[in-house]
């Protein structure tokens, strides 16, 4: 049951932080899928 509790908090804890420190390194969908070849008519 410990082990179980503990992946869950990890599993908790990596949900919350990853958005924040993908966007802290600049990686988003924006960034991604914008470029110099997209037109905005």
């Amino acid at each position: 049951m410990n082990a179980f509790l503990a992946a869950v908090a990890a599993m908790a804890v990596i949900a919350f932080s990853a958005p924040i420190a993908l966007e802290t390194m600049g990686y988003s969908a924006a960034a991604s899928t914008s470029g110099s070849a997209v037109r905005l008519d």
